[in-house]
């Protein structure tokens, strides 16, 4: 797949990750949110959790398996450091999620996807 269409594709994961949070009833704090270790596609609050998303977006499930490693994790748990600070003010909860999404298939949300 070309850069653009991938870009794309990863863009319509994160609108379609964004509304699913929405009805689970998460309010969107932020999108693509850039650091210098890193990048955080959503921002979320429900409650007093903040949860900072990693969206994937695959063709099929199966490669949405292999999507996801411990090393892309770690960098999103390095951005989300930086960025706690301005979302988490009040003493919230924080932590890593993961939205898987493909085409045709229900978003899958992984809770608390990095413990590290």
């Amino acid at each position: 797949m070309n850069r653009a269409r991938a870009e794309r594709s990863g863009r319509r994961g994160e609108t379609l990750a964004a509304w699913y949070l929405r009805l689970k009833g998460y309010r969107i704090l932020a999108r693509r949110q850039r650091t210098p270790r890193g990048e955080v596609d959503l921002v979320a609050k429900r409650g007093k959790t903040i949860i900072f998303v990693e969206v994937k977006t695959r063709k099929t499930a199966i490669e949405l398996d292999l999507a996801i490693d411990e090393r892309r994790l770690a960098r999103v748990a390095a951005a989300a450091e930086i960025l706690a600070p301005r979302y988490a003010r009040n003493g919230e909860d924080i932590r890593i999620d993961v939205i898987l999404t493909a085409p045709g298939r229900r978003p899958r949300h992984i809770e608390n996807a990095w413990m590290g």
